[in-house]
């Protein structure tokens, strides 16, 4: 029999934090990015209407599954090393 322990799993809250992170950062990073091609930037930040939203979701979206599935992880959860294995 091999006597290998499974590697730790991290806390669930690290998990939850990093998915708040990476949310909020996703969210002003495309968002100011998007507001500053389609002129929706504003004093107070940007604000963001019909496609230049939809846009700004898919973008949200597609960060969580391709940084997941094919880089190893986002941004926050190696960050806070919250990586499930």
């Amino acid at each position: 029999m091999s006597d290998t322990n499974p590697a730790p799993q991290p806390a669930t809250w690290r998990i939850v934090l990093a998915a708040i992170f990476d949310f909020f950062t996703a969210f002003a990073v495309f968002g100011y990015i998007i507001a500053s091609i389609f002129g929706g930037r504003t004093e107070g930040g940007f604000q963001l209407n019909g496609l230049p939203a939809l846009l700004l979701f898919a973008l949200i979206v597609a960060y969580f599954i391709l940084f997941n599935r094919f880089l190893g992880g986002t941004l926050w959860k190696r960050i806070l090393r919250a990586r499930r294995l």
